[in-house]
């Protein structure tokens, strides 16, 4: 990844717009503070994707806070195709003052040249090849998969630039990486898997309450007590009847992250 963030440095020289890609339910957590730094001097467009799975109240109170702060946000799914109409028009919202500069010099027809950078596993690759209607960029529901920097020509308008997910070396704060666990935007193996179950379940018994009793039938039980019953209603059992966490704490992650226990913002406007 230092190496990632080396070349990024090196190319933002040819850039003139950043696109940020970041997930909708951590809008705060899946945004890579170096790349604050990078993009400085650079204009900025921000897609929120994964809208599929992220709560719609909470995202419209995030787009107005990043809005307030003079930022062009895009809503996306990128698995559906919505938001892609929009994005044309928030990267000329975004270049605007770069496309009257070229205007005002006889310069036609440069194309915008953007840079999609995001953490792992937000969807930078399935956004690009969203926007460009068909496959020109390897994605996967796991981090890592983009491995090198690659330029896709969408138009002669615009040209993207898709580059490695980058993590940055120190978290801010416990919570941080907590959610991109949550999320799986980092390696399932640095957490353990009934570890991140109890953190997931005693959240959503908070946030949003009612949410698991629906689906599993554990009323308002938390920590142990609730992934034991969840386990129990899921028929994950060991030899004798007694409930097998671990599978069931697997499954309940599995549900959690594809959207079986409704739309989730864990992050909130209000805790900025």
């Amino acid at each position: 990844m230092a190496k990632a963030m080396r070349e990024m440095k090196e190319d933002i020289g040819l850039i003139d717009l950043v696109i940020e890609v970041v997930d909708a339910r951590i809008p705060a957590s899946s945004r890579n503070p170096e790349l604050d730094r990078l993009a400085a001097g650079k204009s900025r467009l921000l897609i929120f994707n994964k809208t599929d799975l992220s709560d719609d109240r909470e995202n419209e109170r995030w787009l107005k806070y990043f809005a307030d702060q003079g930022i062009v946000t895009v809503k996306m799914n990128s698995k559906t195709g919505l938001g892609v109409k929009d994005v044309n028009k928030a990267v000329d919202a975004a270049c605007a003052k770069k496309i009257e500069r070229d205007r005002k010099r006889g310069i036609k027809e440069r194309p915008v040249r953007a840079m999609v950078v995001g953490i792992p596993n937000v969807g930078k690759s399935a956004f690009i090849n969203s926007f460009a209607g068909k496959s020109v960029a390897k994605a996967a529901n796991k981090p890592g998969v983009t491995r090198g920097k690659q330029w896709v020509r969408l138009s002669k308008k615009l040209e993207l630039m898709d580059t490695p997910g980058v993590m940055w070396p120190k978290f801010e704060g416990k919570d941080v990486g907590l959610h991109l666990a949550m999320t799986g935007a980092v390696n399932d193996m640095i957490l353990p898997v009934e570890e991140m179950a109890l953190n997931i379940a005693d959240l959503m018994q908070e946030i949003y309450p009612g949410r698991l009793d629906e689906k599993y039938g554990c009323g308002e039980l938390k920590g142990y007590e609730c992934l034991e019953a969840v386990s129990k209603r899921l028929g994950c059992l060991k030899r004798g009847g007694d409930p097998d966490t671990e599978k069931g704490a697997a499954a309940l992650i599995k549900d959690f992250r594809t959207g079986a226990l409704g739309k989730i913002t864990i992050e909130r406007v209000e805790q900025r």
